[in-house]
């Protein structure tokens, strides 16, 4: 009797102990592991104007600074451009200063035929003034009057006309002239600045700081415009980033902090989520109404490093372990 006794409450432990490891396995959280893949900026340095590589100064692997030399091409057609349109600029700008300026030797001779004009305007006036005496007197016809008095009217138109010439001679051009003058200093100063900025732009420099992951440029190669030579990435901001299908983001929101694992590193370090972004519904939809559910979409989650991986390079693999998840 005793025997049976301990039998059955043996067998009752063991079904209690069964019973309890069955909940807890039944309420264990399961683990969601997801993996995604660590990235950086990347920038693509390209020709702006063709031209035949000179000059290569970088190779892959070598870190560069923003406004470092990379490559000097060479275009002798359009360095011949460029002298085309300095010259083209200075005959402009001769025109110009045609058009404004006054010859002193003109302007000393208008000035004399004023004093001559002005002359003859005195001795006309003082002839119409005794004519104009001396017909009140009956002294002179009014045929010698009349001719006097267009003398003076003569002479007058002249004085006027010298006065004229004398401005025109100080002033130069016209104001049309001169406008016209202006603008095509303008344009061809335009046309000269355009051919300077594309023979700048045989010297292909860095627009970022960053280390050199692609490399076309060759010494030699004749390259056209938009033909990419290098490629840089700044390895001063990575980021990984995941897809995760929404009913797993669980409330997931920026500033949260999970562990990742880097398989290449064989380091775990913590991230930061930074961004939270649906993808695109061309390749992320899933469809679910037929089992009376909804239709779900997949979210990208970018997250920084807390940390600084000196050894951490885009394209690296990470597993995240999304359950340790926890809000900052």
């Amino acid at each position: 009797m005793q025997k049976m006794t301990r039998t059955l409450l043996g067998l009752g432990a063991l079904f209690i102990a069964l019973v309890v490891v069955l909940y807890l396995v039944a309420h264990q959280q399961k683990e969601f592991v997801l993996q995604g893949e660590v990235e950086a900026n990347r920038v693509d340095i390209s020709v702006r104007v063709q031209g035949r590589a000179k000059e290569v100064f970088y190779d892959l692997g070598d870190n560069v600074k923003e406004g470092d030399t990379l490559v000097i091409l060479e275009n002798p057609a359009m360095i011949a451009q460029q002298i085309t349109a300095e010259a083209q600029y200075n005959v402009a700008k001769a025109n110009r200063d045609v058009a404004y300026s006054t010859r002193p030797e003109q302007i000393e001779i208008q000035k004399a035929l004023l004093a001559s004009a002005e002359d003859g305007v005195t001795l006309a006036k003082q002839s119409f003034d005794r004519v104009q005496k001396a017909i009140q007197k009956g002294g002179v016809s009014q045929q010698v009057f009349d001719e006097a008095k267009t003398s003076y009217e003569v002479a007058l138109k002249d004085k006027l006309a010298a006065e004229a010439s004398l401005q025109l001679a100080e002033n130069g051009a016209s104001i049309e002239t001169k406008h016209l003058a202006d603008a095509q200093v303008a344009q061809a100063k335009a046309a000269l600045n355009q051919v300077n900025t594309d023979v700048d732009t045989l010297i292909v420099k860095a627009t970022a700081n960053g280390q050199v992951t692609a490399k076309v440029a060759e010494v030699g190669q004749l390259y056209n415009p938009g033909t990419p030579l290098y490629s840089l990435i700044d390895l001063t901001d990575m980021w990984v980033t995941f897809n995760i299908r929404e009913d797993f983001l669980r409330a997931a929101k920026i500033g949260d902090v999970f562990e990742v694992e880097i398989p290449a590193l064989k380091e775990t370090v913590e991230v930061k989520i930074t961004a939270l972004n649906a993808l695109g519904q061309y390749a992320n939809w899933r469809a679910t109404k037929a089992t009376g559910e909804f239709d779900l979409r997949t979210f990208e989650v970018r997250a920084k490093p807390i940390k600084n991986i000196e050894a951490l390079r885009p394209g690296m693999s990470v597993i995240a372990k999304w359950n340790t998840r926890k809000a900052q």
